[in-house]
């Protein structure tokens, strides 16, 4: 077991596998066994099955990018503004990547971290809710760092190595990474929640652009997305009027 310094909750305890189906996988069982810290933080760099949003598979070679998840406890966060938990933790990872990437570095709705048009990250949060509240979650974290070839079919993944040309020592950027949640992490903690939404919004991928979509199964359409809703709808201004929409209810098209 290792720690992190310079942070109060996230990888305060910092367990390490050699190799792992999912970190997900392995934090739900971890924390169906024990009683871990609020932070506790799994890693490895050899993740064989990891998963993205609605059962998609993330691609990951071996010893070559950040895989890692967290377990929380943010009890004090009703569950009808458990969106602002993926808020917070992709506001974590602009703020890590913008350490290396200085433009077109943007947050993709719902939690997806995108250079341009390419995706560079992504999360994945998994809740339990007890009432009103958040009981606990496991927060996914997938970066794409030293990764030069990607044999799956995603159609547009990319990895910092590939935008800077460098190679990364991965124990150094999971510290990094961890120091960066920590930080929004006592900022959620500490109930900025209008900062936080307006931030997202300011990094967020073609906010208030004209822009191309496809709704689940109506067809394509124009609109500007406008804002995100409480319970993290997306909100795009259509010939309709202001429309909501749920993920896997609409994509971008271009």
């Amino acid at each position: 077991m290792n720690t992190i310094g310079n942070t109060v909750f996230i990888g305060k305890v910092l367990l390490h596998y050699p190799t792992l189906e999912s970190t997900n996988l392995t934090a739900i069982e971890y924390l169906s066994k024990n009683t871990p810290s609020d932070g506790t933080t799994i890693y490895t760099y050899q993740q064989q099955g990891g998963r993205g949003q609605i059962g998609s598979k993330w691609e990951s070679e071996p010893d070559k990018n950040v895989s890692l998840s967290t377990i929380l406890f943010p009890d004090f966060l009703p569950s009808r503004r458990q969106f602002l938990l993926s808020q917070t933790v992709s506001l974590a990872i602009y703020d890590f990547l913008s350490t290396y990437i200085t433009s077109n570095l943007r947050i993709k709705w719902p939690n997806d971290l995108y250079v341009g048009n390419k995706k560079i990250g992504g999360i994945l949060i998994q809740n339990v809710l007890s009432g009103s509240s958040l009981q606990s979650s496991v927060v996914g974290i997938g970066i794409n760092i030293n990764q030069t070839v990607f044999l799956s079919n995603a159609p547009n993944p990319v990895s910092l190595s590939q935008l800077t040309g460098e190679t990364y020592h991965l124990d150094s950027l999971v510290e990094q990474l961890c120091q960066s949640v920590d930080l929004r992490y006592r900022q959620l903690r500490a109930e900025k929640y209008e900062e936080i939404e307006r931030t997202y919004l300011e990094r967020l991928f073609r906010y208030k652009e004209q822009a191309v979509f496809q709704r689940e199964s109506l067809g394509i359409f124009v609109g500007q997305i406008i804002g995100i809703a409480p319970d993290g709808k997306l909100q795009i201004m259509t010939h309709k009027g202001k429309e909501e929409f749920a993920l896997k209810e609409v994509k971008f098209v271009q």
